[in-house]
């Protein structure tokens, strides 16, 4: 025999290797082993088969000729000391020369054996490190003690080439400045410094100057644009007129942080911004900066002015509500306008029409909110109440809203706006807006609302609410010190107090609350601040927490009207500093969830207008969870997966496929409907992305969702973006015993990642009645089957020798059938029993059906679990439960679910349970949105048993092609496979996705690359991920739906052919508008921007 060592032995012995045998040796391991054994077997099979059918050589894992990067990829500088810096693969690769080239003159010279293995062993090494440092054995370090970047080093991480440069690019015609506020701008116009404006347009103030013959060439129009002569400047009007530009304001959390804005050119050097778009963008005038690019194609330009132009973005895509409604002053303005003043000058006058009012209130003759009888023969008694405010308010609305005659707080205003949307569409909405934002900030000026430390009154009982509270707590710490009570109680009922306390102020300062207070106004208008602050400047601060998150059991008793003394001032800095460090770390987690959820996401688009399924979601109404808003609410943009019909009347509200309103959600709920089938992403059969009627309307438009949208993309953003708003970990009771309950951002990362939850609870797994029995480590529970008999089935391969009879009696172990073997059954028994041959779990009588052994039981089944001592049983002894339901208190392991009650009951949970979250922090998303994300955590099943496919037991594989597989193997006559539904974090999904590129770029970019090499993967660019990689423009094309190109407001060709969905073949995708292209390949046939601006 010969022995050998490194990579030349492993070279010789994978020459040698027969695949076709080595498969057949390892289909027989799986069929016969249990266990460890098995799963290896397993896996290698899976390597097997993934070099059988991608053709790929086995000898060809061992390189004999090593590739060498272009040397424009490790360049090498000559720094400014006449040194040279260069690049750390210039060095591995000159390790790998030095030790090839000596161990090629050690083999010339004959050297001894162990000096040649010494140095084959060093070559080994530089290899490694070069291809992987730091993989094996200890990384390499450069001068400095750095580790060298090796090749996989480029590829990996946030500063890898895929995310690096692939992914994100930096882009030229682009600047950015500190933003400030532009009070006196259109909804749809943004002011731009006029010297940022000049550089970012200059190649086209260039051309305009050639073409108006204002300077001969290219290089003087340069040198007249940088000497900035004054006609530059009409140039630079003309050019920017009708050209949008786009503001960005980072981090962009969802989509309408990047918007399309006319520029204004105005002097200075800060862009301005219109104040209503600052909630979108999230920003503030504190010194935030925002970026400004320009779409510089025809094309871009049209999409940016059809798509992004603010004045298109109204409403958010999360819930549908509109995110351009007033705030702060402009709420503050308006509520001053529209309140009643009792007593005010002028009050009780009548007059014949609103303008009269307004003569007389011009006229210096009465208040502003006094109140005044107008003549309105819309009303009863032919008189309407309200105040010339009022009338200046409603003046300014479209006439189809209306005569609001209401004070308008902030919510009110916002309901004006979903409405005045919804019934007149956005160019009006931005006039009424536009026309409101002036209104309130005049107001708000003219009322001169301010805050004085005197609007502060710290309510007169005060010092009678501490005494009381401290009298019961030193009766308390008596009955301590005496023993009565324990420790733990003398703490909890402490806290109690103090919070019984601070609420009592709460409410004095809330019923004393001076109505005239520019502080009052501020809170109860929405504009700012609410009841708890106030509570904090006037009654008392309260307790605090420590930076564990446990209450403090001393009170702040001051309040900051007061001031605070040092003691008090220091406790409260506790609090202060555990907010700034959540807020921090909360932001990176939150981020990286987004970015998790848009991974798994990314490749949901609306790619076919029905799927056909006839299946639906049950949406229930759910009134003891007050977390989960009303049904009503959850149907709305849904289409019915059923006919709707009221009970009492029998009256049709909603046919099949048809799209739920508002109109008809309030029909269906006044017939008291409370459960509802609809379409759902969840049930949606489309082989790829989602259906039209699947998933129902946009929120963005209000609209039914257009072919070719990226909603899923759009679902991660909606589900990332308040995540960081969510509170961090877990609240700590005081050190009270129980468990801590995961809420916020931790509980929705377990919930998309699927984890199994700390301290989950218990399920039943049968039905049947509850035993409980006390044992010293804890109670045992058991539930025991009701039916009288139960079977169990075992399914018999093809193949296997019976061992039994039919009617036989057996125990438990009793050999059932034997796998094929060429010796006797009884050998066979004693040889391989434990390992493969079918075996009775449960005594009973043996009935043979086709296929099958049943062993039917005479003992009812029953299951039995241990109850931990601090966990709460649900069900009390000798009560009925239902398979799934709860015996013990805490959350649901989400897998148990899947297994026991099926993928519908987990579906629902996870839905309610991320909504919960949600709601408790007074976030409003969509169900829908978590519904994409869920599809694809349920996109997989796991392989069970392969039958007559090529599957291997236990791989994961995408359902669809699940029932493909099958189909085939059925239409052959062969045995199908089965398979169990699989719930994958979004984590593991996203790794487990189709696409490698998007697989390598999300994370474990070497492993993900490696086994797309071992498989001969091909990545068929169906997502965004990889088409953004590979450069082309993404599959989400709106263009392909005759009411896209309306939106994108491309003209429609006479008799445009049907547009065949964008297919991920490898076809190089059109451009946005390439569809459109005239036979000759000319110029797509878009109109010149100058026809397209008339909407402005």
């Amino acid at each position: 025999f010969s022995a050998g060592m490194g990579a030349e032995a492993v070279l010789e012995i994978l020459k040698e290797l027969n695949l076709e045998q080595l498969k057949e040796s390892l289909q027989n391991e799986v069929r016969s082993t249990t266990g460890q054994r098995r799963k290896k077997a397993i896996k290698r099979l899976r390597v097997v088969e993934a070099f059988r059918k991608s053709e790929n050589k086995v000898d060809w894992m061992i390189l004999a000729v090593l590739p060498v990067l272009p040397p424009d990829l490790r360049p090498m500088v000559q720094l400014d000391g006449g040194r040279f810096a260069t690049s750390d693969l210039n060095d591995l690769y000159r390790r790998v020369i030095n030790r090839n080239n000596r161990l090629k003159r050690l083999l010339e010279l004959g050297a001894p054996e162990i000096i040649v293995r010494n140095e084959k062993r060093m070559l080994q090494e530089a290899v490694d490190a070069l291809i992987d440092n730091g993989r094996r054995g200890r990384a390499i370090a450069g001068s400095h003690n750095h580790k060298l970047k090796s090749l996989s080093d480029l590829l990996r991480g946030k500063q890898g080439r895929f995310r690096q440069n692939l992914l994100g690019k930096r882009v030229d015609y682009s600047g950015r400045s500190v933003i400030v506020v532009g009070p006196e701008l259109q909804m749809h116009q943004c002011g731009l410094p006029k010297r940022m404006a000049l550089e970012l347009f200059k190649p086209f103030v260039m051309n305009r100057l050639v073409l108006r013959g204002l300077s001969h060439n290219i290089k003087s129009a340069k040198r007249m644009v940088e000497r900035v002569r004054p006609e530059v400047w009409d140039i630079l009007e003309e050019v920017t007129r009708g050209r949008p530009v786009m503001l960005n304001r980072a981090p962009t959390l969802h989509r309408l942080g990047i918007q399309a804005f006319e520029p204004v050119l105005i002097e200075g050097s800060a862009i301005q911004v219109h104040p209503l778009v600052c909630t979108a963008f999230n920003a503030d005038f504190d010194g935030d900066q925002m970026a400004v690019h320009v779409p510089l194609s025809r094309h871009a330009v049209q999409e940016a002015r059809n798509l992004m132009l603010s004045v298109h973005n109204m409403l958010s895509p999360s819930s549908g509500d509109p995110i351009v409604a007033p705030t702060l002053d402009i709420v503050l303005g308006n509520y001053y306008l529209t309140q009643i003043i009792p007593g005010a000058l002028g009050e009780g006058k009548r007059f014949g029409s609103q303008e009269e009012a307004r003569i007389a209130y011009d006229a210096g003759l009465m208040d502003l909110r006094a109140q005044i009888l107008v003549r309105d023969p819309q009303q009863e008694d032919g008189w309407l109440k309200t105040t010339v405010g009022r009338i200046l308010f409603n003046e300014v609305l479209p006439p189809a809203l209306g005569f609001h005659n209401q004070e308008m707080d902030k919510e009110r205003l916002k309901e004006l706006v979903a409405d005045c949307y919804r019934l007149l569409g956005n160019q009006e909405t931005a006039k009424a807006l536009d026309a409101l934002k002036n209104l309130g900030f005049h107001y708000a000026t003219q009322a001169g609302i301010t805050i004085s430390i005197n609007d502060l009154q710290v309510p007169e009982r005060k010092a009678e609410v501490l005494e009381e509270a401290s009298a019961r707590i030193a009766e308390m710490e008596e009955q301590f010190l005496m023993g009565l009570i324990t420790e733990e109680e003398n703490y909890v009922r402490t806290v109690d107090i103090w919070t019984q306390a601070s609420d009592r102020l709460t409410q004095y300062i809330q019923e004393a609350l001076p109505s005239y207070g520019g502080i009052y106004m501020m809170a109860t208008s929405g504009a700012k601040g609410n009841i708890a602050q106030i509570k904090q400047m006037a009654g008392m601060r309260g307790l605090m927490s420590d930076p564990r998150g446990r209450i403090i059991e001393l009170p702040i008793k001051s309040s900051f009207r007061e001031g605070l003394s040092v003691l008090e001032y220091f406790i409260s800095t506790h609090g202060a500093r555990k907010g700034l460090t959540d807020t921090a770390l909360r932001t990176a987690d939150s981020g990286y969830l987004t970015r998790r959820l848009v991974d798994v996401a990314q490749d949901v688009i609306v790619l076919e207008e029905d799927c056909g399924t006839l299946a639906g979601f049950p949406l229930e109404a759910q009134p003891e969870n007050a977390m989960i808003s009303p049904l009503k609410k959850r149907i709305i943009g849904r289409l019915a997966a059923a006919p709707m019909a009221d009970p009492q009347t029998g009256e049709l509200l909603v046919d099949r496929n048809e799209e739920i309103d508002e109109g008809k959600a309030e029909a269906m709920a006044r017939a008291g409907l409370n459960r509802v089938m609809v379409r759902s992403a969840l049930t949606c059969e489309a082989r790829r992305g989602v259906c039209r009627r699947c998933y129902g309307r946009s929120f963005a438009t209000g609209r039914s969702v257009l072919l070719g949208e990226a909603v899923g993309i759009i679902g991660a953003q909606s589900i990332g973006e308040p995540g960081t708003q969510l509170t961090m970990r877990t609240f700590h009771t005081g050190g009270v015993a129980g468990v801590d309950i995961t809420s916020g951002l931790p509980r929705v990362e377990e919930l998309f990642e699927a984890r199994v939850p700390k301290g989950f609870a218990l399920l039943a797994e049968i039905d049947g009645v509850v035993e409980v029995e006390e044992a010293n480590e804890g109670r045992r529970v058991r539930v025991v089957s009701r039916e009288e008999e139960f079977q169990d089935l075992y399914t018999l391969p093809e193949g296997f020798a019976l061992q039994v009879e039919e009617g036989q009696w057996v125990n438990a172990g009793t050999v059932l059938a034997v796998p094929p073997t060429e010796a006797s059954p009884e050998e066979a028994v004693e040889a391989q029993a434990p390992s493969e041959a079918l075996v009775a779990r449960n005594p009973g009588r043996v009935t043979l059906r086709d296929g099958s052994v049943a062993v039917v039981g005479e003992e009812p089944e029953r299951r039995e679990y241990v109850v931990p001592p601090s966990a709460h049983l649900m069900v009390e002894p000798d009560a009925s439960v239902r398979a799934g339901q709860q015996l013990t208190a805490g959350p649901l392991n989400p897998h148990d679910l899947l297994r026991i009650l099926g993928k519908e009951a987990v579906q629902r949970y996870l839905v309610t349970e991320v909504q919960n979250v949600y709601r408790s922090q007074g976030i409003t998303i969509n169900d829908k949105h978590i519904e994409v994300i869920l599809r694809q955590m349920l996109r997989k099943v796991r392989v069970d048993t392969p039958g007559d496919t090529e599957l291997l037991p236990g791989e994961l594989i995408d359902r669809f092609m699940f029932e493909e597989v099958n189909a085939k193997v059925l239409a052959e006559g062969g045995e199908p496979a089965t398979a169990s539904p699989t719930l994958l974090g979004v984590t593991r999904a996203s790794l487990n996705t189709q696409s490698f590129l998007a697989a390598a770029s999300f994370q474990e970019t070497t492993r993900v690359l490696t086994e797309a090499a071992v498989m001969g993967a091909t990545d068929l660019l169906r997502g965004l991920k990889e088409n953004v990689i590979i450069g082309r423009l993404i599959p989400a094309r709106l263009d392909i739906s005759a009411e896209g190109q309306e939106r994108l407001g491309v003209p429609l060709p006479e008799q445009a052919p049907a547009q065949p969905l964008p297919s991920g073949d490898g076809h190089p995708a059109e451009g946005l508008l390439g569809a459109m292209a005239s036979e000759e390949g000319g110029e797509a046939n878009v109109p010149h921007l100058e026809d397209t601006l008339e909407g402005f």
